[in-house]
């Protein structure tokens, strides 16, 4: 993963749309969903609704974003078969699904006429755009579900620009500790972004 990624820290406005307390699907659950098992549906839509939801709003708009996330979920339980834990994770397989369906709902709003856009997106109809938000949020989630110690580690690396020995001074841990610590946690974050990719292959 390019340390570019971490050029800024994610917006605080996408740091409050993640539930940290969120269950999150183990391996089982997983595996369980992939060989369709619906009941692995509902603990997955549990774990990512909420982040799907919220980059949906931002994308198509209050008004279609609950529309969408379901077909973000539809989408996700047809092509299940699809997902290959070893490219990544899920909550990035799913939130490249919802990447695509985010896009195809505002280029079918644009095609539609409207008088007065009560529930105008925030975001623009650019797939870049769209991308870039789907990519933030995603690292906010990972961030943010990274064990206490490993985040505190990754965000003084990569927001503070904080060596590796200066981490360890201001933490107090060995400096073998701080090194581990954030090699893990971008080993976290990249294998989401991977799942992001996967998702759009």
């Amino acid at each position: 993963m390019s340390a570019l990624a971490f050029t800024a820290p994610p917006p605080s406005r996408y740091i409050s749309l993640v539930d940290r307390a969120r269950p999150t699907p183990d391996d089982d659950v997983v595996n369980a969903f992939v060989n369709g098992d619906e009941s692995a549906l509902k603990h997955l839509y549990d774990a990512h609704s909420r982040l799907v939801h919220s980059y949906c709003r931002r994308v198509v708009g209050a008004d279609l974003a609950a529309d969408v996330t379901q077909e973000v979920f539809i989408a996700a339980w047809k092509s299940r078969d699809r997902f290959r834990p070893d490219q990544g994770t899920l909550t990035g397989w799913i939130m490249g699904i919802a990447r695509f369906k985010a896009i195809d709902a505002t280029r079918a709003r644009a095609r539609r006429p409207q008088l007065v856009d009560e529930h105008a997106p925030e975001v623009a109809d650019d797939p870049t755009d769209a991308d870039d938000l789907a990519l933030r949020m995603l690292l906010t989630d990972a961030l943010q579900h990274l064990p206490e110690r490993a985040r505190q580690m990754v965000e003084l690396a990569f927001f503070e620009d904080l060596t590796h020995t200066e981490i360890a001074e201001r933490t107090n841990q060995p400096l073998g500790t701080v090194k581990s610590d954030i090699r893990r946690g971008l080993e976290r974050l990249r294998r989401n972004l991977e799942g992001f990719d996967a998702a759009r292959a």
